[in-house]
Formats: structure tokens, C-alpha cells, sequence
């Protein structure tokens, strides 16, 4: 019971962690230390993924909060052509655009889960860091469920984890992190897009075999 408690636990922090470093730099990011504290928590739990952060962590400490800032716009934001669009619709979707319709889907998912995106947000349902925050919404209501001894309502929710990453997740994680990794002009980057990777796919086989989903 405790065993799972912390593994749930860190999981839910490795995904909030990991959504951090794909919304702009900012101070924090930097200040807090947060690749190396997301290097200590996936040890235990993907050992790759953790190495990769900690490769992530030595490189955001030689970097500037501006130089973090030009190669997050040119990765994922614009004005021109981006090497890797944060957005789920330009992958799964026929017409490669943003607001596609996979991006309705993904945001009545999160309805249907009791979560709207406040109206003070400005980004989509369908961006790669608000897919991260979801799962780790998930994994918080997963703790939450095995702190009161509700198997019930665990195995529920671990299965609503799988359904997520196997429909809206994992089907465009694969093009995402490789057009960052691919793109060589990163470290930083380039060493969170293998985390990412490495991390989300140890999650998804780790709930598959999971007895209690």
C-alpha cells in the first residue's frame, strides 16, 4: 500500500515536472532546480528517463533564461516554420492543423473527467504540456483513491490513465520528441524530449501490467 502510494506520488510529480520544461522558461524552471528533482524521482521508477533528466539538468544550469526562451519559440512556438508543434492535432488529424478534431476529443475527455481549462489559459486542449498536467490531475486522483483504500475507484482511474495515453498521448509522443531530438540544435531540449519518451512509455507499460487496472 505505501509502496504504491509513492510510486503514485511520483508519478504524479514527474508528470507536473515534465510539463514545466514545455511551457516557456521561465525563472523557476531555473531556479528550482526542477529537471534535477525530476532526475531524483524517475530513478526509481525509469532509470533511462532519469538519466536523461539529469543530462537535461546539467545543461538548463549553463543556460540563460534567454537563450532557453529563443530555442523554446523556435521549437514550439513561432513566428516561422516550427520544427516540432506542440499541439496533438497536427499529428493525429488528416488535416495537420491545430484545432483539429482530435483536440475536441481530447478536451471532452478532460469534461467528462470533471476538468474544463480556465478561461484566463491560452493555450489547447491538445498541447503537449496540458496533456502532461492532465496525467498528472490522474495520478493525483489515483493517490487519492489508494490513501482511503478505494480499489474500486483506483482501478477506475488508472484505467481512465491508460485510455489517455493509449488515444491522445502516446500515438503522436514518437513524432513529437524526435522532431526535437532530430533537430540537433538543443541540448537542453533535445534531452527533455528523451526523457519524455522514455518516461511516458515506462508509465503506459507499467499501468498495462498494473493488476489492480
Amino acid at each position: 500500500m505505501i509502496e504504491n502510494l509513492n510510486i503514485t506520488a511520483t508519478r504524479e510529480d514527474a508528470y507536473r515536472l515534465l510539463a514545466a520544461c514545455y511551457y516557456p522558461p521561465s525563472k523557476e524552471l531555473l531556479e528550482e532546480n526542477c529537471c534535477g528533482t525530476l532526475a531524483t524521482l524517475l530513478a526509481s521508477v525509469a532509470p533511462d528517463a532519469a538519466q536523461h533528466a539529469a543530462d537535461a539538468a546539467l545543461v538548463v544550469g549553463d543556460s540563460s533564461l534567454e537563450d532557453l526562451a529563443v530555442e523554446h519559440a523556435r521549437l514550439f512556438i513561432g513566428p516561422f516554420q516550427l520544427v516540432a508543434p506542440p499541439y496533438g492535432s497536427i499529428y493525429l488529424d488528416d488535416t495537420k492543423t491545430v484545432m483539429g478534431d482530435s483536440t475536441a476529443r481530447v478536451a471532452a475527455f478532460y469534461h467528462n473527467c470533471g476538468l474544463r481549462l480556465a478561461e484566463d489559459f491560452h493555450e489547447l486542449p491538445d498541447h503537449f504540456a496540458v496533456e502532461l498536467e492532465f496525467m498528472s490531475f490522474l495520478a493525483f486522483k489515483q493517490r487519492e483513491a489508494e490513501q482511503s483504500g478505494d480499489t474500486g475507484e483506483t482501478g477506475r482511474i488508472v484505467s481512465l490513465q491508460k485510455e489517455f495515453l493509449g488515444r491522445f498521448l502516446l500515438p503522436w509522443l514518437e513524432p513529437f520528441t524526435s522532431a526535437i531530438i532530430n533537430d540537433g540544435e538543443t541540448s537542453f531540449y533535445q534531452a527533455v524530449a528523451h526523457c519524455s519518451a522514455a518516461f511516458i512509455n515506462a508509465d503506459y507499460n507499467s499501468l498495462t501490467s498494473a493488476k489492480n487496472g
